[in-house]
């Protein structure tokens, strides 16, 4: 299924153009397969410009996976993602689209993937996204403890589902990715020391989207840009429809979730 009659934000030629972009795009597949795990992404946006800038962070040059590319923060989902309690809860379409094509859906797991985009989000620029608290929050043991620390409780009604995406096969990493956005006016607490030459993250920088396409990014991050300025376009409408990108014999398909 390519999903081209069910995206009426994008044409059945330019669909079919970001699908072979993913396709022809260089990788190396000759490592053993591995089963995808799941993971979120945040794209924070400014949009007091002319010309919306997005977050993007340059990953350090000794990593397996994508070395010295830039890329929007996120990585895997944990366990305490699950449990962690919010302001406010995530728009119910979203809820909904998160729970398709998962094993065991719940209304836990789809709020987990946003949890964890934001708690990544965190880890790797120490931009805090979510609501003040009167007091100390409670939060899970573990990096949680950080939000509960700063009086900081994430509000996932600040937060859009964008895309899904897997990582083709046989690559030396494999991720079920959902990324999600979020204004830049939701981060509600600011840590440095978070990026560095030591860092996962060697360096952050906040770029036009129109200009990010020009920088060292994964294929994916750049068709995942051009999902998002089209749902820029409709006042980020949460009945904008969510793309699913994987790879079905050696060729990517777009499907809408």
């Amino acid at each position: 299924m390519t999903g081209l009659d069910d995206a009426p934000a994008a044409s059945s030629e330019i669909v079919a153009e970001r699908t072979s972009r993913l396709t022809e795009a260089g990788r190396d597949q000759s490592f053993a397969n591995v089963r995808p795990r799941d993971s979120a992404t945040l794209i924070l946006i400014d949009r007091a410009h002319s010309v919306p800038k997005v977050l993007l962070g340059r990953r350090h040059e000794r990593h397996r996976f994508l070395p010295g590319k830039f890329v929007f923060p996120g990585g895997g989902v944990e366990r305490a993602d699950r449990v962690m309690k919010v302001a406010a809860h995530l728009h119910a379409c979203d809820t909904a689209r998160l729970m398709k094509r998962v094993k065991r859906p719940s209304a836990a797991k789809a709020a987990g993937f946003a949890l964890a985009a934001i708690r990544e989000t965190y880890e790797e620029t120490g931009l805090m996204l979510g609501a003040k608290a009167s007091g100390r929050p409670a939060a899970p043991d573990g990096p949680w403890q950080a939000f509960a620390s700063a009086g900081v409780v994430p509000d996932l009604s600040k937060v859009h589902f964008v895309a899904r995406a897997i990582t083709p096969p046989r690559r030396p990493r494999r991720f079920d990715s959902r990324f999600f956005t979020a204004d830049i006016s939701a981060v509600a607490h600011r840590a440095d020391g978070f990026f560095g030459p030591d860092s996962e993250l060697v360096e952050i920088v906040w770029m036009a989207i129109n200009d990010a396409r020009r920088i060292d990014i994964p294929a994916i991050t750049a068709v995942v840009l051009d999902e998002l300025q089209e749902r820029i376009k409709t006042g980020m409408n949460h009945d904008h429809p969510v793309p699913f990108y994987r790879m079905v014999r050696k060729h990517f398909v777009r499907e809408i979730l």
